[in-house]
């Protein structure tokens, strides 16, 4: 069975309002047979049933999915993704955007690799690797400096060859 225009209309109302009789008002039928009317459709399957796949694609539309969660936090992460933030100045408060911090983009990177099975592997390697080769640039620069360091106070003094100790 399909709904009529009137019950359509009924069930949209009802959806918005979530008040039977005031629905059955705006749908078209009489004031004083609204409160059972609207009880009357309410019962019936086909409504309900409309009732039921409108309120899921409603639900659909307005709640977020796995996969926008995480493309928000790739952007964020990315720097796509700007906030508004007020700032002080001379002549008073000013709007600016500016990109996540840091800080929000690590959070956000962190948020990202949770929903990832196994990655708590991946990213000890990826961090002793980064460990290690922060250990060698620090290393490196250290090294750089020192030499630095010792080629400005090196002195080679050569003294010439005394000619007594050949006479001997």
């Amino acid at each position: 069975m399909k709904l009529t225009e009137k019950q359509k209309r009924f069930a949209d109302e009802y959806i918005k309002s979530g008040n039977a009789t005031q629905a059955a008002i705006k749908a078209g039928y009489s004031k004083k047979t609204a409160n059972r009317i609207g009880a009357e459709n309410l019962s019936k399957l086909v409504i309900r049933d409309y009732i039921d796949e409108r309120m899921r694609t409603i639900e659909n539309n307005r709640i977020m999915t796995a996969k926008e969660a995480v493309e928000f936090l790739t952007s964020v992460v990315r720097g796509d993704v700007k906030e508004t933030v007020v700032i002080g100045t001379p002549m008073g408060a000013e709007e600016i955007e500016k990109e996540p911090d840091v800080k929000t983009r690590i959070s956000a990177a962190k948020e990202i690799l949770k929903r990832y099975p196994d990655n708590d592997k991946v990213m000890e390697q990826q961090l002793r690797k980064l460990t290690a080769e922060a250990d060698i640039a620090e290393a490196q620069a250290k090294r750089e400096l020192s030499d630095e360091q010792n080629s400005s106070i090196e002195v080679s003094i050569v003294m010439p060859e005394q000619e007594d100790n050949n006479d001997e």
